[in-house]
């Protein structure tokens, strides 16, 4: 199910090829994706930052309105995706057009997820602590494009073959570990999970997040094991990822666990 990716040194960017499988799929516009949500999300998160501080109103930067609406950047991000979906659909481009095609829609990816809490919650939580779901969000799409990059491959052979129903057994087991993770209160570890087996393995054995479905409905008789989930997903544990996600994009108004 899980295959490296083979490739040469290329003269220059333009040359480069990737394929995956053995079966000479080129993974070049997944590559131009893959940067374009990376460094549109940093820019998007530095712009933001600035005009939250009042430092950007010297540079020109500040909130899109108009007549009086504040224009989120998720809707510049959704008519990306459609504006590029319909191209894709009816140009079908190759080549360089499809490697401008996967960044532009990488673009409109990462406008679109780096207000995922807002269209979660259906309001304005980007600076609260519900935003930092957001940055969960691009960080799962990011591991995931970037595992798919590096050689993962969700089905394998041709249709029908031996090796073909060998990589749809793993894939199921990989979405029920997924599936169990996601239950225990551990979503960016169950999506990860996905393209990454041994990532879902690991969060489906470990003890299951306070308060998630499977502490509430397997712990509840489970005391002891209630306890050690307890300390082992105390505030100082959700201390530590909350300042990873604050160094890239910024802290929310209100302190506390999201």
């Amino acid at each position: 199910m899980r295959a490296w990716a083979e490739s040469s040194v290329p003269s220059s960017a333009s040359q480069l090829r990737i394929s995956i499988s053995g079966n000479g799929a080129n993974l070049r516009p997944l590559l131009w994706m893959f940067l374009a949500i990376l460094l549109t999300f940093l820019i998007t998160r530095m712009v933001t930052r600035l005009i939250r501080s009042g430092s950007g109103s010297g540079a020109g930067l500040g909130n899109v309105k108009v007549a009086g609406i504040h224009i989120h950047h998720q809707v510049f991000g959704i008519l990306i995706l459609i504006g590029t979906g319909i191209v894709l659909i009816s140009a079908t481009p190759q080549g360089v057009g499809l490697d401008v095609a996967a960044a532009v829609f990488g673009v409109g990816v990462s406008l679109t997820l780096d207000e995922f809490a807002l269209w979660l919650h259906l309001e304005d939580v980007y600076w609260a602590n519900e935003g930092r779901k957001s940055v969960d969000a691009i960080f799962c799409v990011l591991v995931v494009t970037g595992a798919l990059i590096g050689g993962a491959d969700l089905l394998s052979g041709r249709v029908g073959t031996a090796a073909w129903w060998t990589s749809v057994c793993v894939l199921a087991i990989d979405l029920m570990l997924s599936v169990t993770c996601v239950l225990k209160g551990k979503i960016v570890t169950g999506v990860i999970g996905i393209v990454i087996s041994i990532v879902a393995l690991v969060g489906a054995i470990r003890l299951a997040k306070p308060g998630s479905w499977w502490a509430v409905h397997r712990y509840e008789t489970r005391p002891r094991r209630a306890a050690r989930a307890a300390r082992r997903f105390d505030l100082h544990h959700q201390e530590r990822w909350n300042r990873v996600r604050d160094i890239v994009a910024g802290s929310p108004s209100q302190k506390g666990p999201a």
